[in-house]
């Protein structure tokens, strides 16, 4: 069964009750208990209810994981793993990471005992390197966020598998329609399902696939335990979303390829990433691992008073944090999505005050074209 059909028939999108082409939207905190001496299957919302369990079930199956565990945000999703580790335990981030990313690592959980350190995800050698007898985990983006750096997922997971690291994967800009980490061998993946699964900028959630009943308990402890769940009229919206995936991804990267040509072409564009141009650093690699460039992208402008003046004028897309919506959707990250990372720390990694981040959405890309033209 190709994706685009498994989207639709997983075995999540029919109710076996009523025949419903929706799963229906159990809005119930707790459940009756018919016998006292049996357990069921749901008997508190926090521990599992079903429209949230059609979703992780769909999400897994999508992914190729064992287990699928839905969350309140992305960062409660991204929390929650990172939770499974101790006191003591080192964990190496790509060094480019979302903002949100970078902020708990460098102020939540270095003060519960975790050690965090960051790394060139771009370069193996450099992770091989940084680890030590106590790195337990590696959290990866590819592409990264927002300057699309690529990742050789092949080569840092073989390392990895080598010295026992937990292989984490944030998915969240190429979706599981354009790439699979498991398939590679990653361990966990991880969506802020608020972005392209959703798709609709209307609802606010993560989502984790698991490889391994063991680890896949340990998430599940801590979802349970944490209790950031994600509630049933949210996954009902997450399975909505769903449905839609491949035709909305499809479209959105075929407009990302149109802009990311123009934006070359500008005279007041110093450079556009985007993994679909040809000379985009690691390009080769990015296509050995997904089946498309996706639909997000970034440029540099002349200056800090060229970027600043296209945020303000630009007409068809939203200024707005976050990604992935029908709408197409600009933000200055070094204002906005990385913020929380130090200036002087943003500066290093590229994160300039000339640089924009493109989402796009479903617009006619000769209307948005049009627009960054007047905009710029």
């Amino acid at each position: 069964m190709k994706f685009g059909t498994k989207l639709i028939h997983n075995g999540n999108s029919i109710d076996k009750n009523t025949g419903a082409l929706s799963i229906p939207i159990y809005q119930v905190s707790t459940f009756h208990r018919f016998q006292l001496d049996k357990e069921s299957e749901f008997d508190y919302s926090r521990s599992g209810n079903p429209t949230r369990k059609a979703l992780e079930e769909t999400i897994a199956l999508l992914e190729g994981g064992d287990g699928g565990y839905a969350f309140s945000s992305g960062m409660a999703a991204t929390s929650s793993v990172l939770s499974i580790f101790s006191k003591g335990d080192h964990i190496l981030v790509c060094e480019d990471v979302y903002g949100g990313t970078y902020r708990v690592s460098t102020g939540l959980f270095p003060r519960l005992g975790l050690d965090i350190s960051f790394f060139d995800a771009s370069n193996p050698e450099q992770f091989k390197n940084k680890i030590t007898s106590k790195t337990k985990a590696v959290f990866l983006e590819t592409p990264s966020n927002p300057l699309m750096k690529i990742t050789d997922l092949v080569s840092i997971i073989k390392i990895a598998k080598e010295y026992n690291i937990i292989i984490i994967v944030d998915n969240t800009f190429m979706s599981p329609y354009l790439q699979r980490p498991i398939e590679f061998g990653a361990d966990i993946v991880i969506h802020s399902a608020t972005k392209f699964i959703g798709g609709h900028s209307d609802v606010i959630g993560g989502l984790v696939v698991v490889k391994g009943e063991e680890l896949s308990q340990k998430v599940y402890s801590v979802q349970n335990g944490f209790g950031a769940v994600l509630g049933p009229q949210d996954s009902w919206l997450l399975l909505r979303g769903l449905k839609t995936l491949k035709v909305r991804m499809d479209f959105q990267q075929q407009s990302a390829m149109k802009l990311a040509n123009w934006l070359e072409g500008h005279k007041k564009v110093l450079k556009v990433f985007y993994p679909g141009l040809k000379e985009h650093p690691g390009r080769d690699i990015h296509f050995s691992q997904s089946d498309g460039a996706g639909a997000v992208l970034s440029f540099l402008t002349e200056s800090k008073d060229l970027a600043l003046n296209f945020m303000k004028n630009v007409k068809t897309a939203a200024v707005a944090v976050s990604l992935g919506g029908v709408e197409t959707i600009v933000s200055y990250p070094a204002m906005m999505s990385h913020a929380a990372i130090p200036e002087s720390e943003r500066l290093k990694l590229g994160i300039t005050y000339n640089l924009i981040r493109v989402s796009l959405g479903l617009e006619d890309i000769e209307d948005l074209i049009s627009d960054f033209e007047n905009a710029l």
